[in-house]
Parts: structure tokens; C-alpha cells; sequence
């Protein structure tokens, strides 16, 4: 499945909410007036790692997730949380914005963890595209930002979201407490909640707390419907799916002597691994994860992956955060990278990153509560 940008990403959400609510300039791509109409609030609730393929199961404990109506949206590229958050808060494609993968490759040789970035490099350069929720409140609508207190500030905080007034929430009660008061006022409000996705890498997609965190899910959202104000509208969404790789369809690049050779850096993560190669070695190490992985994998150079259209327009700057080689893992396969990232990420059950339907269909549910 490749993004829908332009017509139905998540890049289109905010600017579509922000036309809904008069902010000038912005287009309701995705026809949200029809839906939304009248309403002068809107909160925006999205769901870590709940994909559309996880709806029929985390419904089972949570069954307003098929009371509500809804449509899908695709995530942009590579499927994953970084990338999606800035997708959304920016209505940007991630070429645009520049957050690229999980982890990439810093112009210094040192690799940038997006969820763990502190302020260098400075999130305003690395991330130039002004957020939906600067150009709304430029505007004159009240934005507002409920996540945990320890994301204030960070990196992935000011590249996704700056320009929103920030409310921390530590768990899932006070979040719904926090959003439902900000809507007392007209203008946009937006949670995020990570916990379902957490317990899937962890445990695995229907495991025991997987289930309970999806039973969480359903209580949050049933919270915020029954609490939604008169002209308010809730959406809930979720930056990618997941799904759990056996531990038979898992290569290591630092276990196999073909697939290190020529390697002089590795990031991204394990369903789309950003290779760095040697001067002169990138036609080698393309050669060799091909003949290795078959059709396990898509091998592509940058170029090829840049002129495929997954990340949309990518300009110049951003080129080098982009692997010299780019591994996309289909089907049930993962490539790891003993040495490189921390020994804890081979030990996880679910990933997400590809190019899968399970991994890239996000949904986009809706409640209104009209004048």
C-alpha cells in the first residue's frame, strides 16, 4: 500500500480539520464539512498503534470502536511513530518535513533517535515546516496539546506540535479530563495516547496486555463521547498498525557476513532498515541484501526510493537522513541490527514500519455532537 498524500494520508487530517474550523488558507481535502458541520471544537484523539486491521480485535474489549462511524487514512512513510506524528501535525509529507525513520543518520555520522531527541539538533531547523497548529493559532483558533508531561519540549514535541498550548496528562482519565475541558472553548484540541502500541511490541497484537490496554482504549473514547459539549467533534485516529514477526523470518545484519560487508552505518528499524555504505560499496551491499533476502525484502539505492514517491517530495537537505540503501521488509520479515541499536529491539513481538496493508491503513473515526 503506498500513501495516500495528497487525497488521504494523515497529512491531510489537520488541514482538513483547520478548514472545518475556519483557519484561513487551509483545505478540507478530506470533505470533513459535511461530517463536521456547525461545530466550532474539535478534539483529534490519536491512538498509538491502533491500525484498522487491529480494529476487529481490540473491539472484542473495546466495542465502541465499531460503534462509531468511520473511514481509513494511510499513514505516510516509513509506517512508524515519528514520522506519523509530524505527518499529522505539520500536513506535511515526511520528504517535506524531514522526519524521515525512527532513527536516522545525522550529517556528523551519529544517529538521531526521534523519540529520544532532546533539543540538538535544534527541532525548528531539522524540522522547518510550520505546524498546523502554529498556522491555526496564527489565526486566531485556540490549539491546545494533551500528552504525557515528560514529552514537553522535547524534539519530536516542537517538531510535531509547536505552536499548541501543552497539557500534561498521565494517564488515560486525566487525558480525557484534560481534553473535554479544553473544549469548554471553541478551537482544537489534540491527545495522544501510547499505551496500546507499547503492548504490542512488547507482549504482542491479542496478548493479555494487549487486551487490557485495548479495554483502556474503549473507556478513554467512551469518555470523551460522553462528555463531548454541545458543537464539539471528536476524531480518533492512530499513526500506523502492527503486526507480530515470527522468530523464524528475522535476519541480523551483524550475523550474516554478506549482509555487514560495506557497512558503515545502520538506523531506521527493523521493518525499514536505513543501510550506509562504504564509498564505492552501495551497488554491493544492494546486490547482496537482494540475493540474501529475496522476496522478503524491497532493496532499493536512496534514489530509487525517493523517485518511488514513498516519501513524497524530498528536498536536498533532507536526502542524507535516507539510507544509501533502503531494506523495506514485506510479508513476516524484520531485519535487525545487532551492534547498532540497543539488544532490546530484537526481543520485541510487533513491528511496523512497511509498506503492509496492516501497517499503513490507519482509521479515522468520528463523533459529533451537534448545536
Amino acid at each position: 500500500m503506498r500513501p495516500a498524500y495528497g487525497f488521504g494520508s494523515l497529512a491531510e487530517l489537520l488541514p482538513s480539520v483547520s478548514a472545518v474550523l475556519g483557519v484561513p488558507g487551509a483545505t478540507d481535502v478530506l470533505g470533513l464539512g459535511e461530517l463536521l458541520g456547525g461545530v466550532d471544537r474539535v478534539a483529534v484523539l490519536l491512538v498509538d498503534g491502533l491500525g484498522a486491521y487491529q480494529i476487529p480485535v481490540a473491539a472484542r474489549h473495546a466495542p465502541i470502536l465499531t460503534q462509531l462511524p468511520g473511514r481509513t487514512l494511510t499513514s505516510g512513510f516509513p509506517s512508524t511513530t515519528p514520522v506519523s506524528l509530524v505527518t499529522l501535525g505539520t500536513g506535511a509529507p515526511p520528504g517535506a518535513h524531514g522526519v524521515l525513520g525512527f532513527t536516522v543518520r545525522r550529517p556528523d555520522g551519529g544517529v538521531l533517535n526521534h523519540i529520544a531527541w532532546g533539543t540538538d539538533p535544534d527541532p525548528a531547523t531539522w524540522q522547518p515546516i510550520p505546524t498546523r497548529f502554529e498556522t491555526a493559532a496564527a489565526a486566531g483558533t485556540r490549539t491546545t496539546l494533551v500528552t504525557k508531561a515528560e514529552f514537553e519540549g522535547t524534539g519530536l514535541t516542537v517538531a510535531a506540535y509547536r505552536g499548541a498550548a501543552f497539557t500534561g496528562a498521565g494517564d488515560p482519565c486525566s487525558l480525557a479530563t484534560a481534553m473535554l475541558a479544553a473544549l469548554s472553548e471553541p478551537g482544537l484540541v489534540y491527545g495522544y495516547h501510547p499505551d496500546l502500541d507499547h503492548q504490542g511490541h512488547v507482549c504482542g497484537i491479542d496478548s493479555d496486555p494487549w487486551r487490557a490496554a485495548a479495554t483502556t482504549v474503549g473507556e478513554l473514547i467512551a469518555r470523551l463521547v460522553d462528555g463531548l459539549p454541545s458543537g464539539a467533534a471528536l476524531l480518533v485516529t492512530a499513526d500506523h498498525g502492527q503486526l507480530d514477526i515470527p522468530q523464524d523470518t528475522r535476519v541480523d545484519v551483524a550475523a550474516d557476513p554478506a549482509l555487514s560487508a560495506g557497512i558503515v552505518g545502520v538506523a531506521g528499524e527493523p521493518r525499514v532498515r536505513y543501510l550506509y555504505a562504504r564509498d564505492g560499496a552501495v551497488a554491493d551491499v544492494v546486490a547482496a541484501y537482494r540475493s540474501v533476502l529475496g522476496s522478503s525484502a524491497w532493496v532499493l539505492t536512496r534514489e530509487e526510493a525517493v523517485e518511488s514517491g514513498l516519501y513524497g517530495p524530498v528536498p536536498p537537505g533532507h536526502l542524507g537522513r535516507i539510507g544509501d540503501v533502503v531494506v523495506v521488509c514485506l510479508d513476516h520479515s524484520v531485519v535487525l541490527a545487532g551492534g547498532w541499536e540497543p539488544p532490546g529491539v530484537a526481543r520485541l513481538v510487533a513491528y511496523h514500519g512497511s509498506i503492509t496493508a496492516t501497517e499503513m491503513t490507519v482509521p479515522l473515526l468520528s463523533f459529533v455532537n451537534a448545536v
